[in-house]
């Protein structure tokens, strides 16, 4: 059909060209013509929507040889000039989205056209559909039609008139707080789908129906109808959601941040993303794959890069699920120049595949691990090589032989870290043959995979053996057909793209709905550092309950993160099955959701409160960030009668101890109820319990010891850190600090010894004694390792960075980057305190009766 101009409104043909054949700017998604976008049946095929933190969506038209293109605009209308110029790429943007606009509204009203008559003939003796079958086909049609109605009516008269001071994000925003209606439909479209088609092959009169639908061409336009197939119209609300979310980015980039219409139009993108990511776990990607020799259609579903454990060593793999078999790859070594191949590992018909739990296999095969500190040097290498990357760039702008050294190095480094991270078993198993093991960083993903391949195999599946012939040609269309292109590395990302977050991002957990019966039920969060996901907090068990209101408050750790995850649980309280596997994860996934983590909506000082919805099921939370810089700040207390931010030597002196009350008293409740507690110290406890403890120990309330053995042991491991946090200075002190730097840093072992020892015994009497205190008691907490998987490294890196970093009078002049995280400075931190934990026990009076022979001044 023909694209005119709406009610008079010039359309230039690069608007034209933009929004009438757009599509997403990568390889594995194959538009050489419009004959190629349709599937088999006829119906087009699903775009893809990349929601990984790393992409972000990119218009493209096609070219004359079908290659994709940017499109340009007449010369004077380029963006990025003033604001005048940027306003009327706007009006343009929106005068091009306007005409789409009447053209879905049309193909939506001829949707709807036959329901009135099929309606009126249910009730009669000779229905052609009944009442049922009208209602699953047609299911939230009006709604949306009426929705955009009454947006486009409203949008109309605001291009007619356009100035400078004309808001639409209003509309916008209005349009995207109503997706929940896209929701029901998008729930309800496979079953319209099948319902639609049943009915055609069951009623002739339904199928002549169906497969003419007139849709009625814009106002001016020469065309009066075009014939449309309802299965091609039931995909268009789905389309159109990708659509109304591609207009949204392009609007923003033209308008200016000051205008009213910039935070307006950013919520409503906030809110289509968070749809779209919802959508796309619940939607087949309908892309067309190969054709076998018997002449079925076999489509490529899902596919990415995997971690398997074969013969004991990790793998990377490229992992493609298709309609019928799931196929594991390897990326081929070819020359420089030469097309990229894949060779085929192995693959499974899923007529064939089952999960295996580690009860019906015979045994866990080893599995290759790095030492922790191995892992953390790799992620302190990565920081490092960051640095000298943005100093090489600002110094030779960008283009240097010795920068691609460093991405070279970079991209080992990271390689190398996505290769041993991971620890999640996702174990698969063919009937007829042999089993295989992958390891994942995240639960979330495991349950992708686990889904996208369980909802394949609820169709009528038959097992399928590929000559080695049909084996070559589907492995040779896997680097064609490929949704993810890169491993996700920096290296990998365009300069342009956000490096993500650093510093902590405080999250509410309020409640959850939506569960169809009582289940013990907790929430876990998870957050993107370093191109994996990593578990980070987890909710209390709420139990036997529909609706649990959590209203816990977590402080995570961000380290260049851009997606929050959440994930719904029904505890397993099974003994059977618990404790099978140090890494296996039990417990039943009820629902899970992802959010984007948008700097400018992050980063206000204020609560941001948002919803994600997930099987039916919504979890509210709220959420706000705080810069490294600001959180780490040790800020004495206006308030000397706490113990909060007062100096150690004035608590022990007012309590006349030796060490203080809080650090006794939460190390007292951690080993008698927390030492084999999974991830102590590590998982953050409950903000508002650490907050309620606070205030008790700054008040010495009486009844602070019924509060300690009532609150959640993480909640009393996250009150002894914050204290040791918020010191005025470092429990090792500001004057000593340099000193310890050099000292860790010595390579002879008996240099190393006495230099250690010396500053130990020049620290004051309360900071030693308390130092040595809660040294014993990591070691304690260390040795049940095999069960709390809390490692003298792992505790060294939690209390390290605590009991050194220097406050901010000690530290000025040395600007630190956010992205410092993994730092030298707090990489030696980590030594430090790790040396000491390693070293045969220190005893106080031992280490005083040796100050005669150490006389020397630090």
């Amino acid at each position: 059909m023909e694209h005119m101009s709406t009610r008079g409104l010039p359309r230039l043909s690069w608007i034209d060209t933009l929004y009438s054949n757009f599509n997403y700017n990568t390889d594995g998604y194959d538009g050489d013509a419009a004959e190629d976008r349709k599937s088999q049946d006829g119906s087009e095929t699903m775009p893809f929507i990349d929601e990984s933190p790393t992409m972000s969506p990119q218009l493209c038209a096609r070219g004359p040889d079908g290659e994709a293109v940017s499109p340009t605009p007449p010369e004077g209308l380029l963006p990025g000039g003033d604001t005048e110029k940027g306003l009327e790429m706007k009006k343009l943007v929106l005068s091009g989205f306007l005409a789409s606009e009447e053209i879905y509204i049309n193909q939506l009203e001829a949707l709807l056209l036959p329901m009135r008559p099929l309606k009126a003939t249910a009730t009669t003796s000779q229905p052609v559909l009944t009442n049922q079958q009208i209602e699953t086909i047609f299911y939230k049609i009006q709604d949306i039609f009426e929705i955009h109605k009454e947006f486009y009516d409203a949008l109309y008269p605001n291009i007619q008139q356009w100035d400078d001071k004309v808001t639409v994000g209003h509309l916008f925003q209005k349009l995207a707080s109503q997706l929940g209606v896209y929701k029901a439909f998008v729930d309800n479209y496979k079953v319209a789908v099948e319902t639609a088609e049943k009915c055609s092959q069951a009623n002739s009169q339904f199928q002549k129906i169906s497969e003419n639908l007139k849709v009625k061409g814009p106002k001016d336009s020469k065309d009066c109808t075009t014939s449309v197939t309802m299965e091609a119209l039931l995909y268009k609300p789905i389309d159109r959601v990708t659509r109304s979310t591609l207009v949204l980015h392009d609007l923003l980039k033209h308008t200016p941040k000051d205008h009213p219409d910039f935070p307006l139009l950013q919520d409503a993108l906030r809110i289509s993303q968070n749809f779209l990511s919802s959508i796309n776990e619940e939607i087949d990607p309908r892309r067309t794959a190969v054709t076998t020799p018997k002449g079925e259609a076999r489509q490529l579903v899902k596919d990415g890069f995997l971690v398997e454990v074969s013969e004991g060593s990790r793998k990377l793999r490229h992992v493609f699920l298709f309609t019928d078999l799931l196929l594991c790859a390897k990326m081929k070594k070819t020359a420089v120049g030469k097309h990229q191949q894949y060779d085929c590992k192995w693959y499974i018909p899923l007529a064939d595949l089952t999960f295996q739990t580690l009860d019906d296999s015979d045994s866990c095969p080893h599995v290759q691990t790095l030492p922790e500190h191995e892992i953390e040097e790799m992620k302190t290498k990565i920081s490092a090589i960051k640095s000298e990357i943005q100093k090489e760039k600002k110094a030779l702008k960008g283009q240097s032989r010795a920068l691609e050294r460093l991405r070279k190095k970079m991209n080992e480094q990271e390689s190398c870290l996505l290769l041993h991270s991971p620890m999640i078993p996702f174990r698969i198993h063919n009937k007829h043959g042999k089993s295989y093991l992958f390891l994942l960083s995240s639960d979330y993903e495991r349950s992708e995979w686990r889904e996208a391949i369980q909802k394949l195999q609820k169709k009528d599946l038959q097992a399928c053996v590929l000559s080695s012939v049909e084996l070559q040609v589907l492995t040779g269309s896997c680097f064609k057909l490929r949704t993810v292109h890169n491993i996700p590395v920096t290296s990998n990302k365009d300069d342009e793209e956000s490096p993500g977050l650093y510093g902590f991002l405080h999250v509410i957990v309020h409640s959850a709905k939506g569960f169809k019966q009582s289940a013990n039920l907790y929430c876990t969060l998870e957050v993107d550092s370093f191109g994996y996901f990593v578990s980070k907090a987890k909710t209390r068990v709420f139990r036997d309950t529909t609706e649990p209101q959590w209203n816990e408050e977590f402080e995570i750790e961000l380290e260049g993160s851009q997606c929050l995850r959440i994930l719904c649980y029904e505890k397993c309280y099974d003994k059977s099955k618990l404790n099978k596997d140090d890494n296996e994860i039990v417990d039943k996934i009820m629902g899970k959701g992802q959010v984007q983590l948008d700097p400018q909506t992050v980063q206000s000082k204020n609560w941001h409160m948002d919803v994600i919805e997930m099987n039916g099921i919504k979890v509210e939370f709220s959420m706000k960030f705080t810069s490294r810089d600001l959180s780490l700040k040790r800020t004495p207390s206006k308030k000397q009668s706490g113990v909060f931010g007062v100096k150690i030597s004035v608590v022990t002196k007012r309590e006349r101890s030796k060490v203080p009350y809080i650090v006794r008293q939460c190390i007292e409740e951690v080993e008698k109820r927390g030492i084999e507690e999974v991830g102590i110290y590590r998982i953050s406890g409950v903000a508002t319990d650490i907050q309620a403890l606070k205030a008790a120990f700054d008040t010495n309330t009486k009844d602070i010891l019924v509060m300690l053995s009532d609150m959640d042991i993480n909640a009393i491991a996250g009150t002894l850190k914050l204290y040791f946090r918020e010191l005025p200075e470092p429990l090792l002190t500001d004057r000593l600090y340099p000193a310890f730097m050099e000292g860790i840093a010595l390579s002879d072992p008996a240099a190393k010894e006495n230099c250690m020892m010396h500053l130990l015994r020049s620290l004051p009497d309360p900071n030693l004694i308390t130092f040595l205190t809660l040294l014993e008691h990591l070691k304690r907490v260390a040795e049940k390792e095999p069960v709390n998987k809390m490692s003298l490294h792992n505790l060294a890196t939690v209390f390290g960075p605590t009991l050194l970093r220097p406050s901010e009078e000690s530290n000025k002049g040395h600007i630190t980057l956010a992205s410092d995280i993994w730092s030298h400075d707090v990489m030696a931190q980590v030594q430090v305190l790790l040396y000491y934990l390693q070293h045969p026990p220190i005893s106080f009076t031992e280490l005083k009766r040796n100050t005669l022979y150490f006389s020397t001044d630090v």
